[in-house]
């Protein structure tokens, strides 16, 4: 089914839709703004697809232990010291 709504565009955006159908890239000024449509679309799967996996990723760490505060203090400082110990040739780390 195809429906034909009305749609404003900028005097920019007209001009460049039709400047593609001229150049031969597209049929008409409607197959211009369905493709950018259909851009619009894979861009906003693309988005939804990524914040899906960030959330996995979260509730993926959600469930797994954690470090106390005080072991993971220990554990910076234990690589602070040893990095500091190796630039001032140490040893160490």
């Amino acid at each position: 089914m195809t429906v034909k709504p009305t749609v404003s565009l900028t005097d920019h955006g007209y001009a460049f839709a039709k400047s593609l159908v001229e150049r031969g890239k597209f049929a008409s000024v409607s197959a211009v703004m369905q493709y950018g449509l259909r851009l619009v679309e894979r861009e906003e799967e693309a988005h939804q697809a990524h914040i899906e996996t960030i959330r996995a990723d979260l509730d993926r760490r959600a469930r797994e232990p954690s470090l106390p505060a005080d072991e993971f203090d220990a554990g910076i400082d234990a690589m602070l010291n040893g990095k500091r110990d190796s630039w001032l040739g140490r040893g160490g780390g």
